[in-house]
């Protein structure tokens, strides 16, 4: 039940993710979560979207260097430790987090999710299936 993420290389200089933000906005598709990260000469922005098969078209159309990849989506108790709760639950079953960002939870939940990019996804899934903690798939997201 893994969401798919769009990664797009931009150019580590004044407006290029104004320019990428501007394709989406101008083509009506929606961010769900963002997360960026850069080094000296570029970037990669991490996107959740409402369309993603859309959002690679134009966003390859316009120019901009982009890869699909799944990450897991997981709503994290509102609770104390409920990020460590789930982080146990990797580390028990030797699960390595490549990186993870947040999002606010759905219309209706005041949890938030958590997108993570793990070594096995497969694993993960069984893993955390076992917990009770909820996997959000593509459509849950929206």
């Amino acid at each position: 039940m893994s969401v798919k993420q769009i990664s797009v290389f931009l150019e580590n200089k004044p407006g290029t993710l104004c320019s990428l933000t501007e394709v989406l906005s101008k083509n009506n598709i929606d961010i769900r979560a963002l997360t960026l990260s850069e080094t000296k000469d570029f970037g990669i922005v991490r996107l959740i979207v409402d369309d993603v098969l859309d959002a690679c078209a134009v966003l390859k159309e316009e120019g901009f260097v982009n890869a699909l990849t799944a990450v897991l989506a997981i709503v994290i108790p509102d609770e104390t430790g409920g990020l460590n709760k789930l982080l146990k639950v990797f580390e028990e079953n030797r699960i390595n987090v490549e990186y993870m960002y947040a999002t606010p939870g759905g219309k209706n939940s005041k949890a938030p999710y958590m997108i993570f990019r793990v070594t096995d996804t497969e694993a993960a899934e069984k893993a955390l299936a076992k917990t009770g903690l909820e996997i959000l798939d593509q459509e849950s997201l929206y």
